[in-house]
């Protein structure tokens, strides 16, 4: 927070400068959101506020310094990865999602409110960038798998990764495949997701030997909403199968389209 004349300074998430006269006086309000070099903390300028209307001038005197030996960079890093952190827990765990407010999610990261919009633009936003930092580890971890298995063992070592991965964390597969969660940013991103496997399926297709035409997309965008059904029925109890018999079924419905209607032209 910065004051001015002994009046604080508004607060707010958009990234702007300007200066405010009051309107019975001299006094000015300066308003200072993400600096140039995107660190608030510990920071040095000089202001300077002429009463005419030349606006606001900001010399920036001084960088951030390390904080107990911590870099500023390092410790929004930190911040934010609890925010992401507390994001899974609620979006994973909670229902009804009552703990989802700015106030809730800072009290679930153990981090000071005025800390939220260092990353996060709104509560939108975060749910987004929780999301996508939850399917971007997926997704690494399963193309890793699958490129070090042979061609023959690619659609189980996928799909093994993904089971593995939400049946080690029953967050992830609530965040990713449960049908309770009916957050608008989150059906929106999964649809995003959705479409994104969709095509990473018909691109695994040709390598099964499929050709690269429109009766193989639509086969891959079938079969990415088999999975996503059966997993989701998996996840709710409907279907009642190990973990095992889980990848094997759903690596026989990736690999169906290898069947020979699928090369034609």
């Amino acid at each position: 927070m910065i004051t001015l004349a002994g009046r604080p300074a508004a607060e707010s998430p958009a990234k702007c400068l300007r200066c405010c006269q009051d309107a019975e006086s001299t006094t000015y309000l300066l308003i200072v959101i993400d600096p140039p070099n995107g660190k608030r903390e510990n920071t040095c300028f000089q202001i300077d506020c002429p009463r005419d209307d030349s606006g606001v001038k900001i010399d920036w005197m001084a960088q951030v310094r390390p904080y107990r030996g911590v870099e500023a960079a390092d410790r929004v890093a930190e911040r934010r990865r609890r925010f992401l952190e507390a994001g899974l827990g609620i979006l994973g765990s909670d229902p009804d999602l009552s703990d989802l407010t700015v106030r809730g999610i800072c009290r679930q990261a153990g981090v000071a409110l005025r800390y939220f919009y260092e990353s996060f633009t709104d509560k939108d936003d975060f749910v987004g960038q929780v999301y996508d930092w939850v399917i971007a580890d997926i997704a690494a971890t399963t193309q890793a798998a699958v490129a070090s298995a042979p061609v023959a063992e690619q659609s189980r070592a996928g799909m093994a990764n993904i089971v593995r991965t939400i049946a080690a964390d029953s967050r992830v597969g609530q965040l990713l495949f449960s049908s309770q969660l009916s957050n608008a940013v989150v059906l929106r991103k999964r649809a995003e997701s959705f479409a994104l496997m969709a095509m990473l399926t018909f691109q695994h297709a040709g390598v099964l030997g499929a050709q690269h035409n429109d009766r193989t997309k639509a086969a891959a965008h079938f079969v990415v909403g088999g999975v996503t059904q059966m997993i989701t029925a998996w996840l709710a109890g409907d279907i009642v199968l190990d973990s095992d018999d889980l990848v094997d079924q759903l690596a026989v419905m990736i690999d169906a389209l290898a069947v020979p209607q699928f090369r034609k032209g």
